[in-house]
C-alpha cells in the first residue's frame, strides 16, 4: 500500500486544481466505525462549518484584514475543517464494511486476548480511523495488527525488532 500524488479537483477551492497526497487503498470498517465517520462528517457540515463561516463574517466586519488575528484564526480553522471533510468523504467513499464471521481466526472487529512478552493484554482489531491505543483498539494495518490478522487461538509468533513473543489466548 503506497500513497501516490495525483492532481485532484477540490470543490472547496472554487475549481482550482490543487496537489494532494491521496491513497487509493480501500479501507475496511465495521458498521459502527463507518457510522462514527458519517456522524462526524454530518456534524462538520451541519454545525462546525456554518459556525466558522459566521466567525469569519464577524471578524471581517472589524475591518482591516491584514492585522485581524480573529479573521486569520477563523480562516485557518475553516481550512482545517474543509480538509477534514475531504478526508472523511474519501474514507467513506473508499470503504468496505466487513462483518465478523465466526471466532476461529482474528479479523476486523475481533476482540482478542494475547500474551505479549509475558503480559496478558486485551485488544480489539479495528479500521485505522477507529484505532485508539488508549482504548485498546488497534488497526489491522498497524504492525501488530498485520501480524495478528488471520491467526488462530494458540498461535505464537515473534514480533518486532525486540523479538517479543506473542501468543493468542482467546478470540471473541
Amino acid at each position: 500500500m503506497r500513497a501516490m500524488r495525483i492532481d485532484v479537483l477540490c470543490p472547496h477551492f472554487r475549481g482550482n486544481r490543487v496537489r494532494l497526497a491521496h491513497t487509493t487503498v480501500v479501507q475496511y470498517f465495521t458498521r459502527e466505525g463507518l457510522q462514527i465517520l458519517k456522524d462526524e462528517l454530518k456534524d462538520l457540515k451541519e454545525n462546525k462549518i456554518p459556525e466558522t463561516k459566521k466567525l469569519i463574517a464577524e471578524a471581517r466586519a472589524f475591518g482591516d484584514l491584514k492585522e485581524n488575528a480573529g479573521y486569520h484564526d477563523a480562516r485557518d480553522k475553516m481550512s482545517f475543517l474543509l480538509g477534514r471533510v475531504e478526508q472523511l468523504e474519501c474514507a467513506i467513499n473508499e470503504s468496505i464494511i466487513t462483518e465478523k464471521v465466526g471466532n476461529e481466526t482474528i479479523q476486523i472487529g475481533s476482540e482478542i486476548s494475547i500474551m505479549f512478552g509475558g503480559e496478558k493484554m486485551n485488544y480489539q482489531i479495528t479500521a485505522p480511523t477507529e484505532s485508539d491505543i488508549l482504548k485498546n483498539k488497534i488497526s489491522y494495518l498497524s504492525p501488530l495488527g498485520q501480524e495478528l490478522i488471520g491467526k488462530k487461538t494458540g498461535a505464537e509468533f515473534i514480533f518486532g525488532e525486540k523479538k517479543i513473543k506473542v501468543k493468542i489466548l482467546e478470540i471473541k
